[in-house]
């Protein structure tokens, strides 16, 4: 009679001890499945391209950049401009560990420093000193630290802004800096093989953020309109070899173009197989 009850009860309690392994097997599907919607709700698909967001690179939070030369308001002579920075908590030249490196464009040098003058196309920076010249006139030198898959770091101290003159100055320039400001980052050049399947894109932010109700950037790939309300980079996706065009508009909740000098732009860049 006791072993019979003993055999009821370990029954009983390997019932339950599937039932638990069942639930936590559903909840764990569920939670997955979630996760598959969450991603799939964020994509934006028009015309065959594909847009998602992505935030789940490695962070760096603790990460500084400053330039200590050219100092901000700053005149130096014309020719090759010499740039120094301060650089704390993030390792230049460190290839960036995230699967990112491997599904898009790396730099095989690197993390690096991405250096823009005048929302001209970047010059990438391995080291925190270097030289690059600049034309004459008064200029805007955005600065930011960068993943080795080119994805910059959003935080206020990773970023350096600032005016300096080179040279004679014919005009100053009518910009300012606490006003909102987008800078146009990636895609940029050419991209092959594989590099050609996912391509990032990314903008820089200054005085700003995005929200479905207030500010976004319309991104216009190839004539199709996207309207991006969350600073991320975002993956491309399905777009043809050969050039492609990206157009980037910081507008506010109305769809108005937000002021500014840089706040509309349009790039070209190519795929190849």
């Amino acid at each position: 009679m006791k072993k019979a009850i003993w055999l009821l009860s370990a029954a009983v309690l390997g019932l339950s001890a599937c039932d638990t392994t069942r639930q936590q097997a559903d909840t764990a599907s569920a939670t997955a499945e979630q996760v598959r919607t969450t991603a799939a709700a964020a994509t934006m698909e028009k015309n065959g391209i594909r847009l998602t967001p992505f935030t789940d690179s490695p962070k760096f939070p603790s990460a500084g950049l400053r330039l200590n030369t050219p100092a901000a308001n700053s005149t130096v002579p014309s020719g090759p401009v010499a740039f120094d920075y301060d650089l704390t908590n993030f390792q230049l030249t460190k290839m960036t560990g995230h699967q990112h490196g491997e599904e898009m464009a790396n730099s095989m040098q690197g993390q690096h420093i991405h250096n823009i003058v005048d929302n001209e196309p970047y010059t990438a920076h391995y080291t925190t000193e270097f030289t690059k010249p600049i034309a004459d006139g008064q200029h805007v030198v955005l600065s930011f630290l960068s993943r080795s898959y080119h994805e910059s770091l959003k935080h206020r101290t990773a970023y350096d802004l600032r005016v300096i003159s080179v040279g004679k100055v014919a005009t100053p320039l009518a910009v300012d800096l606490a006003a909102p400001h987008m800078f146009y980052s990636r895609p940029k050049g050419e991209y092959t093989g594989k590099d050609a399947q996912k391509v990032m894109l990314d903008f820089y932010l200054v005085n700003t953020t995005l929200t479905p109700d207030g500010n976004k950037v319309r991104a216009t790939i190839n004539g199709t309109e996207f309207m991006l309300d969350q600073w991320a980079p975002y993956m491309m996706e399905g777009l043809p070899m050969g050039q492609n065009t990206v157009k980037l508009e910081l507008v506010d909740g109305n769809g108005n173009l937000v002021p500014g000098p840089y706040n509309s732009v349009t790039r070209t860049f190519t795929l190849a197989q």
